[in-house]
């Protein structure tokens, strides 16, 4: 018999060869365009987010409606104003793959192996907020 799955985990677009991987996985994982599918006996959803060249303002609102933690790989969005209002303005939960660890897929699921704990946690908070991660490191960034 299967059951719904509850989707806790969006991967960006800049990480879909990973999230692949990991939906592949887990069932409380998506990304853009993921069609669903079943995962040890649990059913995922397709995501609501459908376009993978959705800009992030458009998508951030989405996963904040969701209540999805957000994994991303977009190290600089502490430059970014926009996307920081948008995690503000719609209490959003980020957490961004930085540094040259993050720049494989298979550097990428390190990084993501290595704070999962931290990034599960993440899960049981309450936005707006975004931590940077790498292999050894998981610290909250300014918004």
């Amino acid at each position: 018999m299967v059951k719904a799955a509850q989707v806790r985990f969006y991967f960006d677009a800049d990480l879909l060869g990973l999230a692949k991987v990991l939906a592949g996985l887990r069932p409380d994982i998506t990304y853009p365009s993921d069609p669903g599918g079943v995962v040890h006996k649990r059913e995922r959803p397709p995501c609501t987010v459908t376009d993978r060249a959705a800009l992030d303002t458009e998508w951030i609102p989405e996963c904040a409606r969701q209540d999805w933690v957000i994994i991303t790989r977009d190290s600089r969005i502490q430059d970014r104003p926009a996307e920081r209002e948008a995690v503000r303005l719609y209490e959003a939960r980020m957490v961004a793959l930085v540094g040259t660890e993050a720049r494989t897929t298979w550097m990428q699921l390190e990084v993501v192996m290595s704070q999962w704990r931290s990034i599960e946690r993440c899960t049981e908070e309450t936005g707006p907020f975004i931590y940077s991660a790498t292999r050894t490191t998981f610290r909250a960034i300014a918004l």
